[in-house]
């Protein structure tokens, strides 16, 4: 059944045969085997959110994970089996083997992570240049997607891609929602203390500012005429 739901991808089946096998080790009293089964249920389990780009827990699942099973060497390697404990030594294997497993997950969790980041930044970087061509409907759809995406995975220049998403919001008259836009900016880069962010942001506040004088300019001479 496991094999199954590793192979159709069934995240769920997977943690529910990882954790009948799990429970039924312990009920049998095979409380190592019990407590491999659990440790790798959770690294699973971190997997699965990093997948879901649910960054916390993913986080929070490889450090338990790491730190459980780093500390369950420890405690096997400081017990010395006597000649006829030969168990202990294949344990240690077991353990050795999961926490490599663990590392690699991280490890490959982070590196997509890191491309990831690089990706969204190129993606508002493109926006940037499609509104510059005066292509702004592309250009607010790409940077749109850029920073929804940005807010799943917690990017650490959000500030930046939302800077750029109002001043797109601004080139297509979309006054309002590009001060929106601004002030979520310069919360999150004075929250950052990314000053480059900040003096850009402030800028663009007052170009939104000024292209508002300048509309109510235009209405009140209609009004006049």
């Amino acid at each position: 059944a496991l094999a199954l739901a590793h192979q159709t991808h069934n995240n769920q089946a997977i943690i529910y045969c990882y954790s009948l096998m799990a429970n039924l080790a312990f009920v049998q009293g095979h409380l190592d085997h019990a407590e491999k089964l659990f440790k790798a249920m959770s690294l699973k389990l971190a997997t699965i959110y990093a997948e879901q780009n649910k960054t916390e827990l993913a986080e929070h699942g490889f450090r338990f994970c790491l730190e459980s099973l780093q500390e369950k060497l420890q405690r096997e390697e400081k017990a010395e089996p006597t000649g006829e404990e030969a168990e202990p030594t294949e344990q240690r294997k077991d353990s050795r083997l999961l926490l490599g497993l663990c590392f690699d997950s991280r490890a490959r969790y982070r590196a997509s992570r890191r491309r990831l980041q690089e990706t969204l930044v190129l993606m508002s970087d493109l926006a940037t240049i499609l509104d510059l061509q005066g292509r702004h409907d592309d250009a607010l759809q790409l940077v749109q997607h850029a920073v929804e995406l940005s807010r799943s995975v917690t990017h650490p220049d959000l500030q930046v891609l939302l800077g750029n998403m109002a001043g797109i919001l601004l080139h297509t008259g979309r006054l309002e929602d590009s001060v929106r836009c601004y002030q979520e900016a310069l919360s999150l880069a004075l929250q950052a203390k990314d000053q480059e962010a900040v003096r850009a942001i402030q800028e663009g506040l007052k170009e939104v500012k000024k292209r508002k004088e300048e509309e109510e300019e235009k209405e009140e001479k209609k009004e006049e005429e």
